[in-house]
């Protein structure tokens, strides 16, 4: 099944402004993402413009249908946080329920989780 990898391109860092500004963190983290991602068929990505945890930029979610869906926080826009988001994102992929044993989130992970959510229920 699909994971999606979910990242917010409006996320600023603290100091952001003191930099080139060219980009945004968010930004940046995406492109690294989506280059770690790429090729890899249980993945996918999208950008989107706030996913209002801005106190602890750069954020993902990490989302399935019928899983427990992640919100993950507070990352540096480097190629390890890229490399650790889609590593986990593959790991939650072949996942039945979504959960993950901590023994196999990668170090670049760990302690960024921010939100679980819960499989919505049927609507019946």
């Amino acid at each position: 099944m699909t994971t999606w990898i979910t990242i917010c391109d409006t996320c600023k860092r603290e100091g952001w402004d003191t930099g080139d500004m060219a980009q945004t963190d968010g930004e940046a983290l995406a492109t690294l993402i989506e280059a770690a991602a790429a090729g890899q068929p249980d993945i996918k990505t999208r950008r989107i413009s706030c996913l209002m945890g801005c106190k602890g930029g750069c954020n993902v979610a990490i989302q399935a249908r019928d899983k427990l869906n992640y919100t993950l926080g507070n990352f540096e826009p480097d190629t390890d946080s890229a490399n650790g988001i889609v590593t986990y994102a593959l790991a939650h992929a072949q996942s039945a329920t979504g959960q993950v044993p901590y023994r196999d989130w990668p170090q670049a992970i760990k302690g960024h989780f921010v939100t679980r959510h819960p499989p919505l229920p049927d609507s019946k």
